[in-house]
Parts: structure tokens; sequence; C-alpha cells
């Protein structure tokens, strides 16, 4: 088992991104390359990058990576909004996603002070 595997904010980024993915493949076909797209790559990105970060030598360095995942859970929630206002997504599947999306932030945000309480 790879170090990050055992972080309990990875497995729920990872949570988040098959429920991203399954939330996206009712959007139009014509957004596929669009909204669809950047979603996913979004949501996946939140959880590569605890991965990434957990690789490198420095907890600075993690701190770096940890704050990138941050900014990908913003981009999807930010593009959740976009999807729900294009009715690409109903209100009850976006407050799904949000509200999973919510409890990243706490997550994200312990395993980076954790890093620096010693």
């Amino acid at each position: 088992m790879f170090r990050f595997e055992k972080l309990a904010v990875w497995e729920r980024a990872v949570d988040h991104a098959d429920h991203v993915y399954f939330q996206t493949r009712a959007f139009p076909d014509d957004e596929r390359f669009g909204l669809t797209s950047q979603m996913r790559r979004a949501a996946v990105s939140i959880s590569s990058n605890v991965a990434e970060g957990r690789g490198r030598r420095t907890d600075k360095d993690f701190a770096r990576f940890v704050e990138f995942g941050y900014s990908s859970l913003m981009e999807t929630v930010s593009e959740s909004h976009m999807a729900l206002r294009q009715s690409f997504l109903q209100p009850a599947a976006f407050r799904s996603l949000y509200d999973e999306a919510d409890e990243l932030p706490r997550m994200l945000g312990g395993l980076r002070s954790s890093m620096f309480r010693q």
C-alpha cells in the first residue's frame, strides 16, 4: 500500500471524483469536451494532487500540492453551479455533490495543518 492510500482525505476525494463521473454521464453529448471533461479532470485532480504531494520529500512541498487539490475542488464546485444553471444537473444532484465537496476543505485543511504541528 502506498502512503497516500492511507489518507482518509485521499479516499474521500476519490469517492467525490466517482460521484462527479456518475453525475456527468447524463450531461449532453455536445458537452463531452466542455463542462463534462472539465469537471471530471478537476475532480480527479483533487486526489491526484494529494497522492503526488505525499510523494514529495518535504512537508512544504506536500502542503503546496494539498493547496492545488483544494483549488481543484473549488473548480469542481464552480463548475457544478454552472451545470445546475444550465440544467445539466438536477437540484438534488447538485446538492449531493455540493454537500460532499463541503466536507473536503476541512479534511484538506486538517491534513495541511497536521504537517506543521510538531
